[in-house]
Parts: structure tokens; sequence; C-alpha cells
């Protein structure tokens, strides 16, 4: 589970530094990193998907968004047993609080 996660966040961080820094021009004397690149790597996808270069971005960010819930649902798939123990813990140690606060406020 470890490994894909890495395998998972690994490229969304690429993506997303990548795409932060090229957007805001910061290329520090790479060419990948600069404004000019980011228009022709978006141009490039927009042609050979046949929509605006404009639209992409909140398309990949969508994806990204979904991809993501799946990998969290998926882990709270496989980790149920103590994500319902620590939910119970949880709702115990409330109603403990509650009734404790509740014999304080009686008390004379």
């Amino acid at each position: 589970m470890k490994w894909f996660l890495i395998l998972w966040a690994g490229p969304i961080a690429l993506l997303g530094s990548w795409y932060g820094l090229s957007y805001y021009d910061m290329s520090f004397g790479i060419f990948m990193l600069t404004r000019d690149a980011h228009d022709l790597v978006f141009q490039i996808y927009g042609h050979i998907l046949g929509i605006p270069p404009e639209d992409l971005p909140p398309l990949v960010l969508r994806a990204i968004v979904v991809d993501s819930f799946l990998v969290l649902g998926l882990i709270a798939f496989r980790r149920r047993k103590r994500i319902f123990a620590w939910w119970q813990a949880r709702r115990q140690s409330a109603s403990a609080a509650l009734a404790r606060d509740e014999s304080l406020s009686r008390a004379p």
C-alpha cells in the first residue's frame, strides 16, 4: 500500500510543481520550466485532443480530484476495521465526556 501511495502521489506532485513553476515562469534556467514550454505543451495536448488549450488545466484538476477520491476510498476500504474501531472509541469517549459534563452541571 505504501508503494501504491508513492506511485500515485509522485506523478501528481511532479505535475503540480511543473505546472506551478512554468505557469509563473520560474524557470531557473531550465527550458521546461518556462512559460513558453508551458504554452507549447498545452497547445500540443489541445491539438491532439481537439480541444482549446485553455480548457485542459481544469480537466486535469478534475481528473486528479476524482483519482484522489478513488485512492482515498480504496485506503478507507482496506482499513475499514481500524477506522470503525477508532470511530466506536471516539463515540464512547464523547458520550462519556457528555455524561460527565451533565453530572457536573446537575451538582448543587
